[in-house]
């Protein structure tokens, strides 16, 4: 995880040629006693990423209404959880060390990321901001960080620190400081698709970063994504069909400390540095906060202990691509054939 604007775009999913298409072709018009269905869509920037809403409808008003209830949902994630506004709540809480009276939106995502610490012995660990920094930090002198420096910066890595009640946060610890990149993202989609959902939409996908889908496309067909490949930037390494299902990607090739992708933005907690077994691990679970999380935990566990990961976890799949390109995914990760 890092804090890095470029970085938080690292699960970028770019649409398929055939997926772009055929969402653009549902937006034309499908013939019906009623008035047809259109595609409205509209993107904005949040949580230092592009974020792109597509609502499908047949009122143009009511659409356009819960565009702009989304987004706002969207903003309010970003007052409470971007670590790049300094009055954002995490930011004072990172400054300050507590929080009184937080929201319960950052409530949630912070049970959530503990929950998922836990379950995983640290793999998922919202406390590495100091490892971002170190490494960012260093990369401005053109240099990677001692493994003296290294340890100094893992020493302050600890989930165990953040004490969490609904009244109030604390970070115990000197130096104790939390980034939610990988986690915020997929709750802010989660969050802004269930004001769509509450607004009477039926068919939308959000894509965050993380894609988010609610139900398909109105002629019942799923929505195809593409997946990036690890070392093709203009590639995918698959196509994947979705359909009130989330996928999200983490990966070694957007944020990278050298060039050889051995040091990048995600981070082993317990060494200090990033995994070497995994080039991208792609999840589809059934919110984007859960394959949000998901993904960067895989990540760093490697694919045996990953994979059991998701074979434990209700309603998940995964692919992963290791470092040398092999392709390992479940059973019933939904390729598009």
């Amino acid at each position: 995880m890092n804090t890095d604007s470029a970085s938080l775009n690292r699960r970028r999913f770019l649409m398929g040629t055939a997926g772009a298409c055929a969402v653009l072709g549902t937006g034309g018009w499908l013939w019906s006693r009623e008035r047809p269905w259109q595609v409205f869509r509209r993107t904005s920037h949040a949580l230092g990423s592009s974020i792109t809403m597509s609502v499908w409808h047949r009122d143009e008003a009511a659409a356009e209404a819960a565009l702009d209830a989304a987004f706002a949902e969207l903003d309010l994630v970003e007052s409470l959880m971007s670590i790049y506004r300094p009055e954002s709540q995490l930011s004072r809480l990172n400054q300050n060390a507590a929080l009184d009276d937080p929201h319960p939106h950052l409530v949630t995502v912070l049970e959530y990321a503990m929950a998922m610490a836990k379950e995983t012995n640290g793999a998922l660990d919202v406390t590495v901001q100091p490892l971002w920094e170190l490494y960012h930090n260093a990369k401005k002198q053109n240099r990677l960080p001692s493994e003296a420096e290294v340890i100094q910066a893992r020493a302050l890595v600890d989930w165990r620190r953040v004490k969490i009640t609904p009244s109030r946060l604390q970070l115990d610890g000197a130096g104790t400081a939390i980034t939610l990149n990988g986690i915020a993202q997929g709750f802010a989609a989660d969050a802004a698709m269930a004001v769509l959902r509450r607004a009477g939409v039926a068919h939308a996908l959000i894509d965050a970063g993380e894609m988010n889908a609610l139900g398909g496309k109105p002629d019942g067909a799923a929505f195809t994504v593409g997946i990036q490949h690890p070392r093709h930037a203009d590639a995918f390494v698959s196509m994947a069909k979705l359909q009130d299902r989330c996928l999200a990607t983490s990966g070694d090739y957007e944020t990278r400390f050298s060039e050889d992708f051995v040091h990048h933005h995600l981070f082993d907690p317990r060494t200090g540095h990033s995994p070497t077994e995994l080039a991208s691990v792609s999840i589809v679970a059934p919110t984007a906060m859960a394959a949000d999380a998901l993904s960067t935990a895989v990540f760093v566990l490697g694919i045996e202990r990953g994979m059991g990961l998701v074979r434990h976890t209700p309603g998940t799949d995964a692919l992963l691509v290791s470092k040398s390109g092999r392709i390992t995914a479940t059973e019933g990760f939904p390729l598009n054939a």
